[in-house]
């Protein structure tokens, strides 16, 4: 019954999206309520449920492989959904079907939606594609020999505009992170707002540059069909086309801003996985150069993105098989919850400099602890830079 319980347990993702998707639907008050709910379940359970530090054995990691795939119709389905709730119209005759099906008229529902409740329609659809889409795609576009797995990661990276995720992350992330030629490691002191814009146009120009090298390599037109990154952003105009068809330029403009959001969240969580980190590019990756969290919830929900110094340590093993290493540096708490304080700048430096300075002391290397004095040096918070240089 336990072993089974594991395979079961990475199904909480399908069931967060499956109701985020049928608050959507049903309209109104029932969309807020729906999304706060998701909020509830992420916030609270990380909070009450403790960590999760098991290591089972896999013996069908099939079924696994299986769940991840399953992503690509819920988040279609989700967004479909979103998109279809701001239509003045009813694309695919969708909302007359649903209704006859289940007897609850969702077109009525949604016509009398207010708007207040349309940007929860928002929040909770960028919230799944960041959820749903990119943690999934992060999963599956780190197997990079399996050609399915790879399409159906970069389709859920579409969503987001964030293709290239796929070739930086991979290829420039997992070498540069910790260090100051990565771009979605953030140093100390950055603001988070700063650091979604600065991370997205540098990631962007890294994904070109390593693309390019590729395509030189093989002998290949950089402005070709061949180039990963072209053919990455035409998916995602091609759903922005889709939404224009269903619903005109208001759908477009609101899938755009559902994606953005999406991407954003991103950002934010490689602001929170590595802020702070100091390494010799020169050096192997080691667990103590992310931030990790065992929490129950953010673990069973995300695939154990969550275990995240074991991931960079060894980017080729599957979610199911990494380590919890409880002795790796902590976050603040489960993965919502770190979101929520990093959109909180104060807060997130109150709590986080103490856990740099610790890392500092605890963690770090001879030579990182000299990078980390000049990192302090410069990071513009007095109570690093008050400090005496680390020995």
């Amino acid at each position: 019954m336990m072993k089974m319980f594991h395979y079961l347990k990475y199904f909480l993702f399908h069931v967060i999206g499956l109701i985020s998707a049928a608050a959507i639907l049903a309209g109104g008050g029932f969309i807020t309520a729906g999304f706060l709910a998701v909020l509830v379940i992420y916030l609270v359970g990380d909070a009450v449920c403790g960590d999760d530090t098991s290591t089972p054995h896999f013996s069908f990691p099939g079924i696994l492989t299986a769940q991840l795939w399953l992503a690509l119709p819920l988040l279609a389905f989700i967004v479909f959904s979103a998109v279809w709730s701001v239509c003045s119209g009813d694309p695919l005759g969708f909302g007359a079907w649903l209704t006859q099906l289940t007897g609850y008229d969702v077109i009525a529902a949604r016509d009398a939606t207010a708007p207040g409740h349309h940007i929860s329609t928002l929040l909770a659809t960028g919230l799944m594609i960041g959820m749903v889409g990119t943690i999934t795609a992060h999963e599956l576009t780190h197997r990079t020999w399996d050609p399915i797995s790879m399409f159906i990661g970069r389709w859920l990276l579409s969503f987001s505009f964030d293709t290239i995720f796929s070739i930086e992350h991979v290829y420039g992330h997992h070498r540069y992170v910790s260090t100051i030629d990565d771009p979605a490691t953030a140093p100390r002191g950055r603001n988070v707002y700063f650091h979604i814009v600065a991370s997205t146009i540098k990631g962007n120009i890294s994904a070109w540059q390593i693309e390019k090298k590729r395509l030189t390599r093989k002998g290949q037109g950089l402005f070709s069909w061949h180039n990963a990154v072209i053919r990455g952003h035409l998916m995602s105009v091609l759903l922005v086309v889709a939404a224009y068809a269903m619903g005109g330029w208001q759908a477009a403009v609101f899938f755009t801003l559902c994606g953005l959001w999406g991407k954003s969240l991103l950002e934010i969580v490689n602001y929170m996985e590595h802020y702070g980190m100091v390494r010799n590019p020169a050096t192997p990756v080691q667990p103590r150069h992310s931030w990790n969290t065992n929490k129950r919830i953010s673990s069973w929900a995300m695939f154990n993105l969550t275990r995240h110094s074991h991931h960079h340590a060894q980017g080729e093993v599957p979610y199911q098989d990494l380590k919890p290493f409880p002795e790796a540096p902590m976050m603040i708490s489960g993965y919502l919850t770190t979101i929520i304080v990093a959109l909180i700048p104060p807060l997130w430096h109150k709590l986080m400099t103490p856990k740099v300075l610790a890392w500092d002391r605890d963690y770090a290397t001879a030579e990182e602890r000299a990078l980390a004095a000049k990192a302090n040096a410069n990071s513009g918070i007095a109570d690093m830079t008050d400090l005496s240089p680390v020995r």
